[in-house]
């Protein structure tokens, strides 16, 4: 089945593509760069059993729109804090992605979202990041941009294989890359790699013990993008945090270990509910 967003959320002029599946508790799913909600295609229906499942585009990414102008983390944690007032959640679980954690915590310490639980999976979080492309990317975007289309698509599979520790097939990478080609859709690609700014997670960092829910970090032993090491400490910051290494897998780990994924999601979320019965 083909990963829809069928719903639209206008947020300051810009279409947002979101949908959601199953009923029961909320629980949101927020997905990282450069990747959209289509991460969450194997593991939504499977939390939908139990909950309310919201996922959605960021602004510049999937299905939602990609303006010329900002789509950094700045933008994007006022965006979350808007969606989740246009679902009238109160205090939803979130389980959050790469970007998409660094988009929860400033959601949370900057626009007072409040959660029931968080659970945070190779988030960007901790400084210094950015992987070598980004570096380069960020000093010659107008060349990046500007390249011939089949160089382009010919880096895009290689940097996405570089998120899994597990050769992928064309099957798997191309759901993915396909977001991004077009001249378009390149130009936003690079786009959003020159806006990856530390100083939206400086905002945050110093604060990390100040998070008002229980939370969980999943981290692969595997991730070239983000080392465990950065897992662990975050981990040290958050006052009550459980951390879970998961083997054989690397930063995107919806595609290396999703059932490691569901399980430990699924444990938390029935551990918190226990707690609050």
């Amino acid at each position: 089945m083909t990963w829809q967003t069928p719903q639209t959320f206008d947020f300051e002029g810009h279409s947002i593509r979101w949908g959601s599946l199953g009923v029961g508790t909320p629980l949101v799913m927020m997905h990282g760069t450069p990747f959209w909600s289509h991460e969450w295609s194997r593991l939504a229906p499977l939390l939908a059993n139990s909950h309310t499942v919201f996922f959605y585009d960021m602004l510049g990414y999937g299905n939602s729109d990609r303006p010329d102008g900002d789509v950094s983390l700045g933008i994007q944690n006022r965006l979350f804090a808007a969606l989740t007032e246009h679902w009238k959640l109160d205090r939803p679980d979130v389980v959050a992605h790469d970007f998409g954690g660094a988009t929860a915590l400033r959601a949370h310490l900057i626009d007072a979202v409040d959660y029931n639980s968080l659970t945070l999976i190779d988030p960007v979080a901790l400084r210094p990041w950015g992987s070598p492309l980004v570096q380069h990317v960020k000093h010659h975007e107008t060349a990046f941009a500007e390249m011939p289309s089949y160089m382009h698509e010919a880096i895009l599979p290689a940097y996405l294989q570089s998120a899994m520790h597990h050769k992928a097939g064309p099957e798997v990478l191309t759901p993915y890359a396909d977001q991004w080609v077009g001249a378009e859709k390149q130009a936003a690609f690079y786009r959003q790699i020159a806006q990856m700014d530390q100083r939206y997670t400086d905002e945050v960092q110093d604060r990390y013990a100040e998070i008002r829910c229980p939370v969980q970090i999943l981290w692969g032993e595997e991730d070239e993008w983000i080392p465990i090491d950065r897992g662990r400490e975050l981990h040290a910051m958050i006052p009550g945090s459980s951390f879970v290494s998961i083997p054989n897998a690397g930063h995107l780990m919806q595609e290396d270990a999703p059932e490691a994924i569901a399980f430990h999601v699924q444990s938390f979320l029935q551990a918190q509910h226990r707690a609050g019965s």
